[in-house]
């Protein structure tokens, strides 16, 4: 039998749908508006007339993008970057946090304590990319020609996810573990057959954590990749918009859509796939947070 509410529970209650609602409006107007204005025409957005269903109604600005051969080149780089810079950080966090969730490594607590200290000071960014432009140099006297690689391999450690897997993979009871051992399993075993099948909820967090980090990456593939065939979307589209923000290079402009509907369209097609893939990792992603945030 359900308990009937008290004034007080009910008033919660409502008072939280609204504020979720509202919170959930202001988080799906954006995406909303920008479908809108892709697809809306020359007068309508340069004007500001789209509020949030799109007017005059047109898809060239998608075409002109789909057109464009540099788009799909970016775009495959960027998935590249994606599914490589993935599996290889999570690849490196699993072993560096299996390691420092044996209490029988050596000087563990001073390999915790550096791993931490990097989150709270930080070399700066000179130096960083000098390291990066050193990376480099042995990349490319080794024949590695390619800078997409330099940005998988360089960038492949995070300190705080790390601590995320070390924290879930601390969790494991230790029991489980001497009996894989006693059976004749291997360390690699071990970790592969024990701690891995039962840790499947942060490591699907983490992964999406990473996979967002490469997707968005910017800053790093801006002034590490120098070819312009290889590099990633967001590049491609920083620099197509200081293009588009060109006034004398679009003086000329004589297209049924405005410029900026290109730069709606760029950002519709780029959160696609992460829209994709969220709903698939989201029943891990607060199971995983919370076995990897909270240690017992």
């Amino acid at each position: 039998m359900k308990r009937k509410l008290e004034i007080s529970e009910l008033i919660f209650k409502i008072i939280s749908y609204v504020l979720l609602t509202v919170f959930a409006i202001m988080c799906l107007y954006p995406f909303l508006f920008t479908i809108s204005s892709s697809i809306s025409g020359e007068h309508a957005v340069e004007y500001n007339e789209v509020v949030l269903l799109p007017k005059e109604v047109q898809f060239e600005a998608f075409g002109s993008m789909f057109n464009d051969n540099l788009f799909w080149n970016a775009y495959s780089n960027t998935l590249f970057l994606t599914f490589y810079g993935t599996i290889w950080e999570i690849f490196l966090s699993i072993l560096g946090a299996y390691a420092l969730s044996k209490k029988r490594l050596m000087f563990r607590k001073g390999f915790n304590f550096f791993l931490v200290f990097t989150m709270w000071f930080s070399a700066g960014m000179v130096p960083q990319y000098l390291n990066y432009l050193a990376t480099q140099k042995v990349f490319n006297s080794i024949g590695i020609t390619d800078d997409k690689w330099l940005v998988v391999l360089a960038m492949g450690m995070h300190a705080m996810n790390i601590i995320l897997l070390r924290n879930s993979f601390e969790g494991v009871p230790s029991e489980i573990e001497e009996a894989a051992i006693v059976d004749g399993a291997t360390e690699m075993q071990v970790l592969w057959r024990v701690y891995i099948p039962m840790s499947k909820s942060i490591i699907a967090t983490v992964s999406l954590f990473f996979a967002i980090s490469r997707w968005n990456g910017y800053y790093w593939a801006k002034q590490m990749i120098s070819n312009t065939y290889e590099k990633p979307l967001m590049v491609y589209i920083r620099e197509k918009l200081d293009e588009l923000s060109d006034t004398d290079k679009m003086s000329g402009w004589d297209e049924i859509y405005s410029p900026k509907s290109v730069i709606y369209a760029l950002i519709v097609c780029s959160i696609i796939p992460i829209l994709v893939i969220y709903p698939f990792i989201q029943r891990y992603f607060a199971k995983g947070t919370n076995v990897g945030g909270v240690k017992e």
